[in-house]
């Protein structure tokens, strides 16, 4: 394949949903985009940043497997560069954060398709700002450890997660329960305070609080669903301290949500 025919892949983060959140680079590579491949957690109104007719090609993750493998994926980017067209892997967060955007660049580059990242801000960041949790404070908390409750068959190192000051859990949701067994097991208190923060800085953003030990319980109680992120530490009781900020919270994710102009789209 000549190289004035082939195209490039640009793995795109796409932030952890408010599609203000989005980055000015993010949002002007769509709009050059000929393809835009992306997950279930892009908010539709990043979406529309994408021009009227680039294709569209959604590679979701759900219920906790692939409607699309990670192989496949790989395949339809490659592909879609090889027609010499501009692609944009579309992904929640930031492509290198639990996105599996490593695995695309590797495969990009062993096809030699030329590729760029383009950072995208982190829910393991911006969605505890949206609940009113900073994760660092002086005098509280100096350091933050990000992890996964997932691991794809390889279980977390629950000694190390346990003496982290803030801990930051990422895909927590459907595994509370026996993560909290986990982390009190290896010894964090069970009056730590929690927090679980369902779709971060949607317009359907809820928090609950709770002790460590009941913060399961609560969750359930109020039915949260996916996706959501787990804190623990005492930073989150500064959470009682900023009502002002909980209120803007509210109010700014209040709005009905965007929708995705259907014309051109795929």
């Amino acid at each position: 394949m000549r190289e004035q025919t082939r195209g490039r892949v640009f793995l795109v983060g796409a932030g952890p949903g408010d599609p203000e959140l989005l980055t000015l680079r993010a949002a002007r590579v769509l709009r050059e985009a000929d393809t835009v491949v992306h997950d279930r957690l892009v908010h539709p109104g990043v979406l529309e940043h994408a021009r009227p007719h680039a294709r569209l090609i959604y590679v979701g993750k759900e219920g906790g497997g692939d409607s699309v493998s990670q192989e496949e994926i790989h395949v339809i980017l490659i592909a879609q560069a090889l027609l010499g067209r501009r692609v944009v892997r579309l992904k929640g967060g930031d492509p290198f954060v639990f996105g599996r955007g490593g695995e695309e660049a590797l495969a990009l580059e062993e096809a030699g398709v030329p590729y760029e990242v383009v950072p995208g801000l982190t829910a393991g960041t911006a969605v505890p700002a949206a609940a009113a949790i900073p994760v660092t404070h002086r005098g509280v908390s100096g350091a933050v450890t990000f992890a996964t409750a997932y691991r794809g068959g390889s279980p977390p190192a629950w000694d190390f997660l346990a003496k982290a000051q803030t801990l930051v859990l990422y895909m927590a949701g459907s595994r509370l329960e026996e993560t909290v067994r986990a982390l009190v097991g290896a010894g964090r208190s069970a009056s730590t305070p929690a927090a679980v923060v369902e779709a971060g800085t949607w317009e359907h953003q809820r928090v609950v609080e709770a002790p460590l030990s009941h913060i399961a319980q609560a969750a359930t109680r109020d039915a949260l669903g996916s996706p959501s992120l787990l804190i623990v530490g005492e930073v989150v009781s500064l959470r009682g301290r900023l009502p002002s900020l909980v209120a803007q919270g509210s109010t700014e994710h209040g709005h009905a949500p965007a929708r995705v102009a259907e014309g051109g789209h795929e």
